[in-house]
């Protein structure tokens, strides 16, 4: 059986499970597997009560790995999340008392209400997948993932995320309010029994699955288009985007590039191919950049976003040729 035939199956029983308690929230759904699949980490953001917490956890129940959730507050510390060296008074030793980021699933709730030496606690295990404590190194489990949410519309009690900590999370996901029929069937089932989530996958095999990933093939030429839509937030006047320079302070950096062939091996292994296409960067070209642009006060000023620049930025870029199935089928 090859990769791209039992992709499919198991993602749309993966998929399966999790509707049974989220609706409506396909994209969102989407984005999780894809950030599972390319080993990144995902960062949510939406308004309460959208399930953004729900979400997470419904994707944990569905895989067979250890999940833990830390609620931040600002009187958390560090110490709460990686651990620490603690003295045994009957041995007369200091021992390592690990934290809840020795897990699979790491749900960080509300990860803005922490303060930053908090947030910045989680740099080294997000990028490392490892923690240090005292003198020693530890490893967290394979797989690693740490899903945030955050609230966009408090300000009281909120930090902004440290810059080189939101460079950590390979896609940034913004959620908005569901139709009103998806409403209706919210508000049927969470009035009814919740109907139980069966499990779907174990560890190893979403390990085996981030391997199908690795093995999927990007042509050369989307790896370029690639990194010219990341330079160009950088440059914008070298691609003549110089109405966007006044709104950039820093543009994306070079984890922009990797991570938009990363998911979009993710991606195309998702629809069923062993191959990227274009469309599979494009689509995932808003997810990867908008945390990753500092605007300026100008941009504040004039109401700009940085989905707005992105949006701008890609309808600039020229698009590469389509690689023909068949070369694409040999490169594979």
């Amino acid at each position: 059986m090859t990769i791209a035939s039992r992709q499919p199956s198991e993602m749309g029983r993966l998929l399966f499970e999790i509707k049974k308690v989220i609706v409506g929230q396909d994209y969102l759904l989407e984005r999780m597997l894809v950030a599972l699949l390319a080993r990144g980490h995902l960062l949510v953001e939406g308004v309460p009560g959208l399930a953004k917490t729900l979400a997470v956890k419904t994707v944990a129940d569905a895989i067979q790995g250890e999940f833990k959730r830390i609620q931040f507050t600002p009187d958390l510390v560090p110490a709460d999340l990686v651990g620490t060296r603690i003295y045994d008074q009957k041995s007369g030793e200091f021992r390592t008392s690990l934290g809840p980021v020795f897990t699979n699933l790491l749900l960080a709730d509300e990860i803005n209400r922490a303060p930053a030496k908090v947030q910045s606690a989680l740099l080294e295990v997000m990028q490392e997948r490892q923690v240090t404590i005292g003198r020693e190194s530890h490893r967290v489990p394979d797989p690693f993932l740490v899903m945030a949410t955050q609230n966009p519309i408090e300000t009281e009690g909120t930090y902004a995320l440290p810059e080189a900590q939101v460079d950590r999370f390979m896609i940034k996901v913004l959620i908005g309010y569901p139709s009103e029929m998806d409403e209706f069937v919210v508000v049927e089932r969470m009035t009814a029994p919740r109907e139980p989530v069966s499990p779907v996958l174990t560890t190893a095999r979403l390990v085996e699955l981030q391997r199908d990933v690795d093995r999927v093939f990007a042509d050369p030429v989307l790896m370029e288009y690639a990194v010219r839509v990341s330079t160009a937030t950088r440059r914008p006047k070298d691609y003549g985007l110089d109405e966007l320079a006044k709104y950039i302070t820093y543009g994306a950096s070079p984890r922009a590039s990797i991570n938009l062939i990363l998911t979009a091996r993710a991606l195309a292994l998702l629809r069923g191919r062993t191959y990227v296409l274009v469309g599979d960067v494009v689509d995932m070209v808003p997810d990867v950049l908008r945390h990753r642009l500092v605007l300026s006060y100008e941009a504040l000023s004039d109401g700009v976003t940085a989905d707005q620049i992105v949006t701008r930025v890609v309808e600039r870029i020229p698009r590469p040729a389509q690689p023909l199935e068949r070369h694409v089928r040999a490169g594979a």
